[in-house]
């Protein structure tokens, strides 16, 4: 399957990183999905997409105020603007090699590093890895809007499982959230909350 960047990486630290990217190239990536990003000739790091933001800029100040904007201007401000669209990932696990890790990577990505969004058989090999240790790094994420990151992500990963024939994998994983956030009631009714309102997509 062919590769799809989504953008090149602006900067970075082992816990997640900031792509930039044309407004463009906005068609292929979206909140919850699963990236990766190089980590030199045999490694990748992964993290999934919790922020997408479009800055403003000053054409862009002096257009929302101006009457009767042309479609013209519209889509060459959407297509040749300067400013990048900025998404922010969370880091949660790398590869060397063959083997996946859920943990967090030796060192982060390099700026200008092109970034990839994960197909489905990335994805599937990823979130099927071991016991959704990967999940750790998400629930004690700071400021994030964590459960509908994560519901977000299981909609992904589960469509990925389903298409494979592994419907299963989406209640292993609500039990392991149920698991993690035990002792934490709050934060466990805000994820199932979020969950619920994905019940459709996610088959329960």
């Amino acid at each position: 399957m062919k590769q799809i960047e989504i953008g090149r990486l602006l900067r970075a630290s082992t816990a997640g990183f900031v792509v930039g990217c044309r407004v463009s190239q906005l068609d292929a990536p979206a909140f919850g999905a699963l990236v990766r990003a190089p980590l030199g000739t045999d490694s990748q790091v992964y993290g999934l997409i919790y922020d997408i933001r479009i800055d403003d800029d000053g054409l862009v100040r002096q257009l929302v105020t101006a009457e009767g904007i042309s479609e013209n201007v519209i889509a060459d401000n959407r297509v040749n603007r300067n400013v990048p669209v900025e998404m922010g990932v969370l880091a949660v696990g790398y590869a060397q090699g063959e083997r996946i890790y859920h943990l967090l990577p030796p060192r982060p990505p390099l700026s200008l590093d092109v970034i990839c969004l994960c197909n489905l058989a990335e994805l599937r090999r990823f979130s099927g890895a071991g016991r959704f240790g990967y999940f750790r790094h998400v629930l004690r994420a700071v400021d994030l809007p964590v459960a509908e990151l994560l519901a977000a992500h299981l909609q992904q990963a589960q469509a990925a499982h389903q298409a494979a024939g592994n419907p299963d994998w989406v209640s292993q994983a609500t039990q392991e959230l149920i698991t993690l956030l035990r002792d934490d009631y709050p934060a466990l009714m805000g994820v199932l909350g979020a969950l619920m309102d994905a019940r459709e997509d996610l088959g329960y």
